[in-house]
């Protein structure tokens, strides 16, 4: 029987010599534009591609809305979007989305975020904050 340290130790000198290969960063993504994240939500089908592709734009979806809850809390930056009671189900906002982007096709190659997020304001806009009545204090 071989002895183990003799493989682990050229495993060693293997991970050594190709360190330098390893260390160059790859290539970054492909940034996910609101072109490409409305195709992913407007797949169909029940094939691994399709459930995939709306597996993920649901997580992207429900991943920004959660975001969004935590920096508006009190305290936090005003919110961009007001969801009504009850909220709307995924599958409303996933179709939802799917039509908004398809009605503008400039925003295709804006980040999904961001286009996801007018897509949200402009179907979910904020009431405007109540003034107060006889001026400032």
């Amino acid at each position: 029987m071989p002895d183990s340290r003799s493989w682990l130790g050229g495993l060693a000198l293997l991970a050594l010599a190709a360190g330098p290969g390893l260390a160059q960063a790859p290539d970054p993504l492909p940034q996910l534009s609101t072109g490409v994240l409305a195709a992913l939500c407007g797949a169909t089908g029940t094939d691994a591609d399709s459930m995939t592709a709306q597996g993920y734009c649901r997580g992207f979806i429900v991943g920004v809305g959660q975001y969004h809850i935590e920096i508006t809390r009190p305290g936090g930056i005003l919110p961009a979007f007001c969801l009504p009671q009850p909220s709307p189900t995924l599958d409303f906002v996933q179709t939802s989305f799917v039509a908004w982007a398809a009605a503008h096709p400039d925003q295709a190659d804006t980040k999904a975020v961001d286009g996801l997020m007018r897509w949200a304001a402009s179907t979910y806009p904020c009431a405007a904050p109540a003034r107060r009545r006889g001026g400032t204090r």
